[in-house]
């Protein structure tokens, strides 16, 4: 008998997925090209040709052993190095080898840091709307989440509510930003009110407040904005780093935690992380894949077709008279759905063969979810489906 957290997991699955899955049938069933699927937020462009060649390249010319074998748990310490300096040079900050760990994606990024910081009943903080996996992964330590109410309006921070719920119990806060599902970006102003919040929390109760900045879109910013990197507004933050999106590779799962030496307890924590990574079962982040980051670090996809397809998208949709606050980053959407029942607006949706997602999924309902990382002729040829979607609600 399977145990009573898996029974609940098992029986709500994951909706998005389940979303994507049925997306595959439809196509079967009426055409791939007459199917609109905008569920998973799953690279629509090809990874940068220096990947593909790195990779054949290590695997030509690397001793087979060491490439394939273990190293130590926070990953190659050449790799390391590189991160930690490309890092420096980009967002000016002073880390080295030991302020990098490798890990499998941002997600097991997360994870390796709520393992080692989160004891039972710990408050895990987050804001609305959200990355709704996020409730999985506070759950797998029996942490107990808060949830920040969304600030609909622009989609930064509530800031009233998000320091009304810091309590003697808040362990961790998690942002994102870019933002999915939103697209929102929190500005410098944004990040150093909440530093100050936090500063103030953590003098108030005598307690650590860390905080998880998850930044797998961090490349994806329109429009020249630009994205503050945390740490150098906020002492105890760790930032979660995932190549999924700015390399296309989110089967690779490759990423790093970076994690400043002012954080306090600063030798516990990564301690703490370095034996979470091993006995959550990773071990370490893939080798191969840890070598090709170090060989073409600071390269991307094309990342200029997410705007283009934004741009078309935001421009069509606002016309026909969805409400939404344009996307900043990433290559998500977050427009009002025209009725309150976001479920049966996204179920609907279906019978125009557009796939979307609800924004209940993201703790924020009445809103839906538009994954534009796909062909831009599949958004150009939605436009007309979302019209009719419109207007049959009119």
């Amino acid at each position: 008998m399977i145990s009573e957290k898996m029974k609940n997991l098992v029986k709500n699955g994951s909706a998005i997925r389940a979303m994507f899955e049925e997306g595959k049938i439809m196509a079967e069933k009426y055409g791939k090209e007459n199917i609109y699927d905008f569920s998973l937020g799953n690279p629509s462009i090809v990874p940068p040709e220096c990947v593909k060649n790195a990779i054949i390249d290590i695997v030509n010319n690397e001793p087979e052993m060491e490439l394939h074998g273990y190293m130590n748990n926070s990953g190659y310490e050449d790799v390391r190095k590189a991160v930690a300096e490309y890092t420096n040079k980009t967002y000016g900050t002073n880390f080295d080898i030991e302020n990098i760990i490798m890990t499998v994606g941002a997600a097991g990024g997360i994870n390796v840091t709520l393992k080692a910081l989160v004891n039972p009943g710990d408050e895990i903080m987050v804001i609305a709307p959200y990355f709704g996996e996020y409730d999985n992964y506070i759950s797998n330590f029996d942490g107990v989440k808060v949830m920040v109410d969304a600030d609909t309006e622009k989609f930064s921070i509530n800031f009233k509510d998000f320091e009304n719920k810091i309590s003697a119990k808040t362990k961790c806060v998690i942002i994102n930003s870019p933002n999915n599902p939103t697209g929102a970006v929190y500005s410098e102003d944004d990040i150093k009110k909440m530093a100050d919040i936090l500063e103030k929390k953590q003098k108030e109760f005598g307690t650590s407040i860390y905080l998880f900045s998850d930044e797998p879109y961090r490349e994806i910013a329109f429009n020249g904005v630009e994205i503050p990197y945390v740490t150098k507004y906020y002492k105890n933050t760790i930032v979660g780093y995932s190549y999924s999106k700015s390399l296309s590779l989110p089967g690779e799962r490759i990423g790093y935690l970076a994690v400043p030496r002012e954080l306090d307890d600063f030798e516990d924590v990564m301690g703490a992380m370095n034996v979470a990574n091993r006995i959550l079962g990773f071990v370490n982040a893939p080798s191969l894949m840890q070598k090709v980051v170090k060989e073409v670090i600071g390269n991307t996809s094309d990342l200029s077709v997410y705007e283009e397809n934004k741009n078309i998208l935001y421009k069509a949709l606002t016309e026909i008279g969805y409400e939404c606050v344009e996307p900043k980053g990433t290559f998500y959407m977050f427009p009002k759905c025209p009725i309150s029942d976001d479920k049966e607006f996204c179920k609907k949706a279906k019978d125009f063969r557009l796939i979307i997602v609800p924004g209940s999924n993201f703790a924020c309902p009445g809103y839906f979810r538009i994954a534009y990382c796909v062909d831009k002729r599949v958004v150009e040829n939605s436009i007309n489906s979302f019209k009719e979607l419109m207007e049959y609600y009119k």
